[in-house]
């Protein structure tokens, strides 16, 4: 959520892991034991330096699992997010190194998003909602949060390769309708601005 750029308090993450806000409470309470977040004055959700550390170690070993399963196995973009959760917290540190070597040091998961320790975000990435007609961009990534919240969008955009490394023209904003339409290798695609909020490009 805040590599999306948006606030995290605590009925946010409710919606965003679909569980109760007393769940996401009691969860909270105990990871504030731990000294793994802090709350702010505003309700703001905000990791520890150990949390940071304790975040980025099951990140990391998700993506990676996810590039295996993908790349290796062959599994979809869905059937990978899901199995990689199962997997991420019963791999060991010294298997996921050696997974990640194994696949020749992946940068980003399947879906372009960096792997803790390995990449970073790059400061020049716009959402495609943001850009004007005739721009021409290269998919970066696809939102996070809409691979947690609306895997239907994920297979939406897998199956109008609307993935990182295409290359995408703007061809139409309609401000009015809330659509671009946009120019892909396969044709032509008019993508909702909503959808386009959930796709991050980088200049061509």
């Amino acid at each position: 959520m805040r590599a999306e750029g948006e606030t995290v308090r605590s009925s946010r993450l409710a919606d965003w892991l679909g569980v109760s806000r007393p769940t996401v409470t009691v969860a909270l309470r105990r990871m504030l034991r731990h000294n793994l977040v802090l709350v702010n004055t505003r309700k703001e959700i905000e990791l520890t330096e150990r949390g940071e550390t304790e975040a980025a170690t099951i990140v990391r070993r998700h993506r990676v699992m996810e590039r295996w399963l993908t790349d290796v196995l062959g599994l979809d973009w869905i059937e990978a997010d899901e199995e990689a959760a199962r997997l991420e917290h019963s791999v060991s540190e010294a298997v996921e190194q050696r997974l990640w070597e194994s696949l020749g040091r992946p940068q980003t998961c399947p879906h372009g998003n960096p792997i803790p320790g390995h990449a970073e975000l790059r400061p020049d990435e716009r959402r495609l909602a943001e850009l004007d007609e005739g721009d021409a961009v290269k998919v970066q990534r696809i939102s996070e949060v809409a691979e947690r919240e609306a895997p239907a969008l994920l297979r939406y955009l897998l199956d109008r390769e609307i993935v990182p490394g295409a290359p995408v023209r703007v061809l139409e904003v309609d401000d009015v309708g809330r659509t671009l339409r946009l120019e892909l290798p396969g044709g032509e695609v008019t993508l909702s601005t909503d959808t386009a909020t959930r796709v991050w490009a980088v200049p061509a």
